[in-house]
């Protein structure tokens, strides 16, 4: 069996920097056209300025035949200025602008404290820019348990934040429970997405501690409860072009996963497409994988769907153990497993592509 889709596009990624830059940017542009990238670096990209500069670290660690477009986030603090936002708007490669609770995540300290105070002329100039809020939809306070951080948030942030600025073009990322499925199907469509990601679409809470403590199936959001995860399922494959794809693809060197206090975050690049197959192949809707790879998120950002194609074919491959490199070892998500449908890039991809146009021609 033989799949073929536009060329995705991931709604959600992280680069990194330096040498982890260099290791992990070929393996998304691998089988990615374009990507939101995000900015939670040290520094945090805050400027229009540092952005532009991120972006063309990011082109020289492609590789030479790449057409990877990275589409450029704005770290969102409690000193970011309505100006900043007119400077990114125009600036033609920053997209959206990334809002953290402060402590929510990686590199998150720098993060927004006052969302509807110091941060509200910032999100008024927004709306008026059409500039989309991709939001980590947790709460930060201690005494609200971790599995209920994203409810809360919905609860307490996002249903007040729509109500304010209806107008406001906002992203919840890497939903993981059945509460932000009923709350970005509530909202107006194209105002209102989600993107999800493959472990919330194929990994349960469970994955955290079966067979010993799991570090690399520790993200955040973390895995919620299977009802959860059932619920995320079956509205990604509904067809609904309120979701779409994101990775989330967050790679740490090995030693900073595996130690007294392991990184969040999962390497999933070289492995998502074929995941994502995977969960829609299950559900009975591969008719519909292509929508929610490659043409929801374009059009909720306004852009134009990629014209290249990609080939996915049902035939059994091992995921390597590790990936290694100059500074250390990643150890990409379901390491050592294997997966039954392989992505086809490149001349391949091409050539499928070629072969049925003229078939077309001659039908």
């Amino acid at each position: 069996m033989e799949l073929t889709l536009t060329q995705p596009d991931d709604w959600h990624l992280h680069l990194r920097d330096g040498d982890l830059l260099q290791a992990v940017a070929p393996h998304s542009a691998k089988h990615f056209g374009r990507a939101i990238i995000m900015p939670n670096l040290k520094p945090p990209i805050t400027t229009t300025a540092a952005a532009v500069t991120y972006r063309e670290s990011i082109l020289k660690a492609l590789p030479a035949d790449s057409n990877f477009t990275p589409l450029m986030t704005l770290y969102l603090t409690d000193k970011t200025s309505p100006n900043e936002i007119k400077l990114a708007r125009r600036s033609g490669v920053v997209f959206a602008v990334k809002l953290y609770p402060a402590g929510a995540t990686t590199n998150s300290q720098d993060g927004v404290t006052d969302l509807f105070g110091k941060c509200l002329p910032v999100l008024e100039e927004m709306v008026e820019e059409n500039m989309p809020l991709l939001v980590h939809g947790e709460v930060t306070d201690p005494d609200v348990d971790v599995f209920d951080r994203e409810k809360v948030f919905i609860d307490t942030v996002l249903q007040p934040l729509i109500q304010r600025l209806p107008r406001l073009k906002v992203v919840m990322e890497h939903i993981t429970t059945m509460d932000a499925v009923r709350f970005v199907e509530s909202g107006e469509e194209g105002f209102l997405a989600a993107t999800v990601t493959p472990q919330h679409l194929i990994l349960n809470r469970n994955a955290l501690f079966q067979g010993g403590l799991q570090p690399h199936n520790y993200c955040l959001p973390v895995l919620k409860r299977e009802t959860h995860r059932q619920a995320i399922v079956s509205a990604v494959t509904s067809g609904s072009k309120r979701f779409f794809l994101g990775t989330d693809s967050a790679p740490h060197e090995k030693q900073r996963k595996e130690c007294s206090c392991g990184c969040a975050g999962i390497f999933n690049a070289p492995v998502a497409l074929s995941l994502y197959a995977k969960v829609f192949e299950e559900a009975g809707a591969l008719d519909k994988l292509e929508a929610f790879t490659s043409f929801n998120g374009p059009e909720f950002y306004g852009l134009p769907r990629n014209t290249a194609k990609i080939k996915l074919t049902k035939a059994s491959w091992k995921i390597p153990d590790s990936l290694s490199f100059s500074f250390g070892n990643i150890i990409p998500m379901f390491a050592g497993e294997t997966l039954e449908w392989q992505p086809c890039v490149g001349e391949k991809a091409e050539m499928l592509n070629e072969v049925q146009e003229v078939g077309a021609n001659k039908g």
